[in-house]
């Protein structure tokens, strides 16, 4: 019970990493709030947890929103000790469109940004806000592989994780200068298996070759879990990690640290 104790909001947390990282802080004995535009699902993550978590509806993209709910958690537990700002989109949701730099349009450009990067910095706001009640607490912020490095053909996807990357850095100095217990890190996963991936990956014989295909540049060889994902949140959640702030953590099967030696054979 490493959470023991603790009030959580997860972002983004109806399906995929942030279902994940809601699970796993509640079975760490935390209580989740369970959030996202996705009513139905979200809804049914958190009657799975039962005592341990409660869905509420949050678009993170209003501030208003945000506002009403920090609120509402203080008034009801009178603390906050963990934001995960998780919900994001890649831009393709509604079929391919151009997001490469010379193509992409200034609408769907901001639209991106408004969810990704928007989205976290109301997030980091209002937990701030929130965390002054106890004078401390942890903010975990998903940005990306994407947000390390530059990819062409999701010039928005990549600008708006990079904007997370710096802004958690910014986030973990500033409370420190408040004198803030507060912490603020961001996991960078990278090819993770969540159901974003299915429409690529296809359901026929043609799947395993698919899945290869994708991951043919990541030394583990293989896409990485949610709950591995998780695992790195419920550690940067819990007073464990007590002297981590503005650190950044990959969880890529080593994809960004370079090529793999090739085994002789």
């Amino acid at each position: 019970m490493r959470l023991e104790g603790k009030v959580a909001l997860v972002t983004g947390a109806a399906k995929g990493i942030g279902e994940s990282i809601a699970r796993h802080f509640a079975a760490e004995g935390a209580f989740v709030y369970v959030t996202d535009i996705d009513q139905d699902n979200g809804q049914q993550v958190a009657s799975s947890l039962n005592q341990s978590a409660c869905f509420a509806l949050l678009d993170v993209r209003h501030e208003e929103d945000w506002q009403k709910l920090t609120g509402k958690i203080i008034e009801a537990h009178g603390r906050l000790d963990v934001v995960v700002n998780n919900a994001g989109i890649t831009g393709f949701e509604d079929g391919f469109v151009p997001h490469d730099p010379e193509n992409a349009t200034i609408e769907s450009w901001r639209k991106v940004h408004e969810t990704n990067l928007d989205g976290v910095f109301l997030g980091c706001k209002y937990a701030i806000k929130a965390m002054r009640a106890t004078g401390k607490g942890s903010i975990i912020n998903i940005s990306s592989r994407s947000g390390i490095v530059g990819i062409p053909t999701a010039a928005a996807y990549a600008s708006s994780k990079a904007g997370v990357r710096n802004h958690t850095k910014s986030v973990a100095l500033y409370c420190a200068q408040q004198n803030l217990k507060v912490r603020c890190n961001s996991i960078h996963p990278a090819a993770i298996l969540t159901p974003m991936w299915e429409p690529m990956l296809g359901n026929g014989p043609e799947r395993e070759a698919n899945m290869a295909a994708f991951v043919q540049d990541t030394p583990l060889k293989r896409f990485g879990l949610p709950e591995e994902v998780a695992c790195v949140a419920v550690m940067l959640a819990s007073d464990e990690s007590g002297y981590l702030t503005g650190t950044e953590i990959n969880v890529d099967g080593g994809i960004l640290a370079g090529s793999a030696g090739t085994p002789a054979t």
